[in-house]
């Protein structure tokens, strides 16, 4: 017989960013939860960079939920104070392409600044945010049961009773697993697909160094047209080259930073990078980044402060993500690429859309697979979307015009995602209504940055074509990225000013003169959809400034 103080709710496996964000949102709200970890915090975890959408899903969470704390997350300057100096800023996503044997060409460089009269973006020292999420969740009323490993969930019609190695067992209403790629639960169940669903192939390495050498001393006698509008180590270095990139995430890049650390890494295409068994991971890491003088120059001299991880394939897909009384919350689920830092964006929305749904389950004590369908259809079609963009990337990093074209493909549709997510944001905190934020699973296009324009959507599918045609032999690189560009240069959704549809543009800097003419733009040329939005979010934006606050 299980105790009363063994019995919950919602028992969540997994105390990382997703399972604490949703302990936390359940347990302020009245629902008795049992957060469960097989380690302990602080740790170690993957996930440093993050996307305005990123932000936005968090401040979501808070006012849905009424989790204030969690807004912490959202700006270097809060997570300094709260949390500790240990962040990096964040003001750009920045790629630069190599060749082997040959210096990096200065014309082949992209940087879109994100403006800080939106918001505030950093790298997140992972191990600190993660206890931090934690704690708040614990202070909700989250029971914790940390160094705590599943030997097995067993399931009725009544609940799940989780047995621990240890002997022990807790009983609960409902289970999420949100532990990642060895899910307790996709075992039990088979879940995982035997071969991945996915297009994208990749492997990853990885650690935390001292003494790296910021990306702008590698090349300080650059012209001027070739010097970023933001330097590049405030922001995530991306180094591509054929079917793989490195990145370079600084926690050492502000003063307001005290972390001497920053991360790196290789993520690359084992089709075209195999791994070698007889090579230690600092060797492999070294075989790969020395083919590529610049990359090379970058990471030389590095002191790695903790022990390298390296992984076989990344990319792993389940037959399902949610039944009767149980649900793989996002990397529990699948997994695709680091590239375009779509994780913790991901995991938000996924909290989002699975919190409100298990409070009213609980209410009303029915929790069939039928209720939570939103959710398995909703994860299947995110992941192939991530899978879409991710390959489309990795095949157009050895052609640069090709690259550009999906570059301004992913910037935009996820930047006018973040946009839309904010507006309902924005009308939840005018009156209340959670209907407005219901409203954002709404859309045809499941799974899209942007799930509701079908121009949109027609730019995205013109690149898959384009790119699958292009691996497939049957058109050149210059093929596909002429049929983009074709695309591109005469859409009217993307803010011409920003120079999206100008493929001489390698710097994006949407600074307040590059806002005046896209106002001006939108009110000429723009979607009528974009201008709205747009505008709108431009007085809010402006709003939010006079009182010290970012729309992001």
């Amino acid at each position: 017989m299980i105790s009363k103080a063994n019995r919950f709710d919602v028992a969540i496996i997994g105390a990382g960013m997703g399972g604490s964000m949703l302990g936390a949102a359940l347990a302020r709200n009245g629902v008795k939860v049992l957060l469960i970890d097989g380690g302990i915090h602080p740790r170690f975890a993957v996930g440093e960079a993050t996307i305005p959408y990123t932000n936005v899903s968090q401040r979501i969470i808070a006012a849905r939920y009424n989790l204030p704390e969690l807004t912490t997350l959202c700006t270097l300057e809060d997570c300094t104070k709260a949390i500790g100096p240990t962040f990096g800023t964040k003001t750009h996503f920045g790629f630069l392409r190599h060749e082997q044997g040959k210096p990096q060409n200065p014309r082949e460089t992209n940087e879109f600044h994100t403006p800080g009269l939106l918001h505030e973006a950093h790298h997140l020292y992972r191990q600190d945010v993660d206890a931090f999420v934690f704690h708040l969740a614990v202070r909700c009323g989250c029971t914790p049961l940390q160094n705590w490993r599943v030997a097995d969930v067993d399931f009725d019609g009544s609940g799940a009773s989780l047995h621990g190695e240890d002997g022990s067992e807790y009983r609960a209403r409902y289970v999420v697993d949100a532990s990642g790629y060895r899910s307790p639960l996709a075992k039990k169940f088979n879940l995982r697909d035997e071969i991945p669903k996915y297009k994208h192939h990749s492997r990853s390495m990885f650690t935390h160094v001292a003494g790296i050498t910021h990306t702008d001393d590698l090349w300080p006698d650059r012209k001027p047209e070739y010097v970023p509008p933001v330097p590049w180590y405030e922001g995530t270095v991306h180094h591509m080259f054929n079917r793989g990139w490195g990145w370079v995430i600084g926690f050492d890049n502000t003063p307001l930073s005290r972390n001497p650390l920053c991360s790196i890494g290789l993520t690359v295409d084992p089709r075209v990078w195999p791994k070698d068994p007889s090579l230690s991971v600092q060797e492999d890491f070294d075989r790969i980044t020395g083919l590529f003088p610049d990359i090379k120059r970058q990471y030389a001299g590095v002191t790695p402060v903790r022990e390298w991880v390296s992984t076989d394939r990344l990319q792993y897909s389940s037959k399902q993500t949610v039944g009767d009384r149980w649900c793989l919350l996002s990397h529990a689920a699948a997994f695709i690429d680091p590239l375009f830092s779509y994780g913790l964006a991901n995991t938000g929305d996924a909290v989002n859309k699975l919190a409100w749904r298990l409070i009213r389950a609980c209410k009303d004590d029915d929790f069939s697979a039928e209720r939570f369908d939103h959710i398995e259809q909703w994860q299947q079609a995110r992941f192939h979307y991530n899978d879409e963009i991710v390959n489309s990337g990795f095949t157009a990093f050895d052609h640069f015009e090709l690259w550009k074209a999906v570059f301004r493909v992913w910037v935009w549709g996820n930047n006018y995602g973040t946009f839309r997510a904010r507006a309902g944001l924005t009308k939840f905190e005018q009156d209340g209504n959670d209907q407005h934020l219901r409203d954002l699973e709404k859309g045809q296009y499941l799974g899209y940055d942007w799930p509701d324009h079908e121009g949109f959507k027609h730019l995205f599918d013109t690149m898959v074509r384009n790119i699958d045609a292009f691996e497939a032999g049957k058109i050149t690189a210059d093929d596909a990225a002429e049929e983009m560009w074709a695309v591109l240069e005469e859409v009217n959704f993307m803010p011409k000013p920003f120079g999206f549809q100008d493929r001489s543009v390698h710097f994006m800097s949407p600074k307040p003169p590059v806002i005046a003419k896209t106002a001006v733009w939108l009110a000429r040329h723009g979607d009528p959809t974009v201008r709205k939005m747009l505008l709108k979010s431009g007085r809010q934006a402006i709003k939010l400034r006079l009182t010290n606050r970012k729309i992001f």
